[in-house]
């Protein structure tokens, strides 16, 4: 039984999702890891991580364009406005995804469908550096 851990930092460049599948699955690989599971947390509470569709773009316009209309960015509608119009939206919508992913890795392969890639979901519209967190444990 093994344990490791991989720092990923990504360098956003405003409201979108950035996918590291790859960055992700070459760790797996230059690591040898065999079975297990690994954890993905994002150490920020205005993005989140996700899996979602990687085959059309439209998704993730969708998921932005859904996100706004549910959470909009008007300075009117919060208490918490410090750091400008999408800074308490930014936090809305990081509590209603994800700051946290495990997933199984299996024969050396990470098991996701198809379809899926793994994504930062920026919530700011300003530049930012993103760090996630990889644990593996297992073998």
């Amino acid at each position: 039984m093994i344990q490791k851990f991989y720092n990923l930092i990504i360098n956003t460049n405003g409201q979108k999702l950035y996918e590291f599948t790859s960055d992700t699955i070459s760790w797996i690989k230059n690591s040898n890891f065999k079975n297990g599971i690994i954890n993905l947390s994002i150490l920020h509470t205005s993005a989140s991580i996700i899996v979602q569709e990687n085959a059309d773009l439209d998704v993730q316009k969708d998921l932005i364009n859904y996100f706004d209309k549910l959470v909009p960015m008007d300075n009117k509608l919060y208490i918490h406005t410090t750091e400008g119009k999408d800074d308490m939206p930014a936090h809305i919508k990081s509590a209603l995804t994800n700051n946290q992913i495990s997933m199984s890795i299996n024969n050396g392969e990470l098991l996701l469908g198809t379809w899926q890639g793994l994504y930062l979901f920026e919530h700011r519209l300003k530049p930012q550096k993103r760090k996630i967190i990889h644990h593996f444990i297992g073998e």
